[in-house]
């Protein structure tokens, strides 16, 4: 059965500084309502919004150590030392070792090389194999993307090696920080730059963009490696505002105007290629097609290797040969095929080790365990268990010796101080509020599980289990015209900090045309009508809401919310609602 889904209409904004808005910009009055209950209450503010400026990004050199990083990147490219691009094998960390690598070849510097760390053998971070490569292969600096804020030993470890590190992350740090000859990350306590909320990828950007800055090389030279740096913002979902806002919308730009041969091969895979790419399409088709590499079990590799998984996608962002590209992206996407495959299998395996258990199924918290379920897809069987439970959740599998997982959250519990609660059963963990991995001994399980769902259920608030739906605004079809959507299309990019809105309409029907869709009929594609307008109709998919089929289908009243969207169906361009909940009016 579905989740009932709590609606909250948002308090609306000034209705002066609206005013005052709809008539400078002749936006609707809707729209100009969500400009101000986002903040932006002044025709100042709006400019800056509507119209991002690379102008407004912030110096890289304010950045802690980012003066210190540049100059041993200058001495090793003088110098013609090795360096090695070392980076996580998500998205965030591929993009950001593609990025930083292809801008140091950029630049001459030759006797270069990237490494990616096995997601089975090696785990998440910096791993001893990895630098004792580094050492094997002479390299004599490693700048590390998207990870080792936390790897103090390591680093220690590197060091007695001969071997010097830059770190560029963007996760909380210890209290310790590394003994590294650079440590950039804009949440160390003692930098004062102005905005912490960037990507793996950004951090290394800002890296490059201080580079070029000290060595007189033009932003235009760099503008192209923005198509990168979009993919990491829009899949590592990180706020859509400030620094952020600025960097996707011209990442944007560059991707749908002129891609890398990598991300043009991923592009033409996932049928991208004949219409405006938006961050969802980064978010569901792109980003998990990079992410899936990383996600696969490899063969077994000799001491002097160093392909993993991840280290194919980079293969692929890295690549100036449309041939060559192309090729790495149908490895990448067959990676995704699998991927699909196995974490549908899994997924349903752990659908019926709740259904068959009344007490894992009565408690406000999930954890489920098996052994043999692969380790590179239980953060997204986590994420398929909260669509269906709507509660934190943790999926652990074995790998090495070891319980390995991943949990996640929902809005309005701190799944990390849960996780940090039973820190004394882990061997490891790390994370933020909504997502964490962990480690820990098998004969810790049962404890860890007692423990955990203990903490939930005496911390958890019994109204935060109900799923909730915030509407920006209440909305009449026929203000949905052509010149609205038009307007609304200059709020985006959307993302976390700019959520697309979501508007509520009362009382609307269908006419008996509503249809089942999709492989298993999961969706429900209909055309809805006013009661109020009965002369404006508009196209609707309500995805994985089959649920009220019989009575819509009858044509009886319904209350819905939903996102306006663009369809795209064999080169036509529609305005589609993209139904987010449905609600039967049962009393008139």
């Amino acid at each position: 059965m579905p989740i009932d889904k709590r609606w909250v209409v948002k308090p609306q904004g000034d209705v002066r500084a609206a005013e005052k808005l709809s008539a400078a910009l002749g936006l609707s009055p809707v729209l100009a309502n969500l400009l101000v209950q986002r903040g932006i209450d002044t025709v100042e503010k709006a400019d800056k919004f509507f119209n991002p400026s690379l102008a407004d990004l912030h110096d890289p050199f304010l950045m802690k150590d980012m003066d210190k990083a540049v100059a041993r990147v200058e001495q090793a490219v003088r110098s013609g030392e090795k360096i090695m691009v070392y980076g996580d094998y998500d998205v965030d960390g591929t993009t950001a070792v593609a990025l930083v690598y292809k801008f140091l070849r950029r630049i001459g510097h030759k006797n270069l090389l990237f490494y990616i760390p096995d997601r089975y053998t090696e785990g998440y971070g910096i791993s001893l194999k990895g630098i004792d490569y580094a050492a094997r292969k002479g390299v004599g600096l490693v700048i590390t993307l998207d990870c080792g804020i936390k790897a103090t030993e390591k680093v220690v470890y590197a060091k007695q090696k001969g071997v010097d590190f830059i770190i560029c992350d963007h996760h909380l740090p210890a209290d310790e920080i590394p003994q590294a000859v650079a440590v950039l990350d804009p949440k160390r306590v003692d930098c004062t730059y102005p905005f912490d909320e960037l990507s793996g990828c950004g951090v290394g950007f800002k890296l490059v963009q201080a580079y070029a800055l000290k060595n007189g090389i033009p932003f235009e030279r760099i503008a192209d490696l923005l198509d990168l740096l979009v993919v990491s913002i829009a899949s590592d979902i990180v706020p859509l505002v400030d620094e952020n806002r600025i960097l996707a919308h011209f990442g944007l730009e560059q991707l749908n105007r002129t891609p890398s041969e990598g991300l043009s091969s991923i592009i033409r895979i996932c049928g991208l290629d004949t219409h405006t790419i938006s961050i969802d399409d980064i978010v569901f088709k792109i980003g998990p097609r990079i992410n899936a590499a990383g996600r696969m079990r490899m063969d077994e590799n000799d001491e002097n290797a160093a392909p993993s998984g991840g280290y194919a996608a980079v293969e692929l962002l890295v690549e100036g040969n449309a041939k060559s590209a192309r090729e790495f992206g149908n490895v990448i996407d067959s990676f995704n095929q699998d991927r699909k495959n196995i974490d549908r299998s899994v997924t349903l395996e752990a659908h019926k080790l709740i259904e068959s258990n009344p007490e894992l199924k009565r408690r406000k918290s999930t954890v489920v365990y098996n052994p043999k379920w692969m380790k590179g897809i239980v953060g997204i069987v986590a994420s398929r268990l909260i669509e269906t439970y709507y509660r934190p959740t943790v999926v652990l599998t074995m790998s090495n010796g070891l319980v390995t997982g991943s949990a996640r959250s929902i809005p309005g519990f701190d799944l990390y101080q849960a996780v940090e609660s039973c820190s004394d059963l882990l061997e490891n963990f790390g994370g933020h509020m909504y997502a964490a991995g962990l480690t820990m001994r098998p004969e810790n399980v049962e404890e860890f599980t007692r423990r955990f769902n203990d903490y939930v259920e005496q911390n958890i608030d019994p109204q935060t289990l109900v799923p909730q739906v915030d509407i920006d605004s209440k909305l009449l079809f026929s203000d949905i015209t052509p010149d609205f959507s038009r307007q609304l299309n200059r709020f985006q990019p959307f993302g976390p900090g700019n959520a697309a809105p979501v508007f509520a309409s009362y009382s609307v029907s269908n006419h008996g045309d509503a249809k089942l869709v999709g492989a298993d009929l999961e969706h429900l594609r209909m055309d809805l009508v006013q009661r109020e307008k009965p002369n404006t109709t508009v196209q609707t998919i309500a995805f994985q809401q089959p649920t009220h089929y019989q009575w819509i289908r009858a044509g009886k009243p319904i209350d819905v919310c939903y996102q306006i969207v663009e369809n795209h169906y064999r080169g036509t361009v529609s305005t589609q609602l993209r139904i987010k909940d449905i609600k039967p009016v049962t009393k008139q």
